[in-house]
């Protein structure tokens, strides 16, 4: 039987963390603005991690922001290898979190009703 909050979930939180504090003080593009990370998922091998964003700034294109997220994503890995202690620093890829957009959408939807 697997443990209920099993390395691969406590790992995903810890990079979760990680990455928003490097984003917010490492990061220093005005182009960026406002990020929000949601969610992380870390492949069983730990050799990828995919990490869902949400855009704050409404004015802000989230191709934009994940362009630029993407761009400084091997630096943000050698941070992240820097203060998590793990074997294998994952390979860092910027999704764009949709789900707070459809929240609203479904929340407005409601409120017209």
């Amino acid at each position: 039987m697997p443990k209920e909050y099993s390395r691969v979930k406590r790992v995903a939180s810890e990079i979760q963390k990680i990455v928003s504090q490097l984003i917010f003080n490492e990061i220093n593009d005005p182009d960026l603005g406002m990020i929000t990370v949601n969610d992380v998922e870390v492949s069983r091998d730990f050799s990828y991690a995919k990490v869902y964003v949400t855009s704050l700034n409404p004015k802000n294109e989230h191709e934009n922001c994940i362009s630029i997220l993407n761009q400084a994503a091997p630096y943000l890995r050698h941070c992240l290898g820097k203060q998590i202690k793990i074997r294998l620093t994952p390979e860092l890829r910027f999704v764009y979190d949709k789900s707070a957009v459809e929240g609203a959408k479904i929340e407005s939807l409601i409120n017209s009703l």
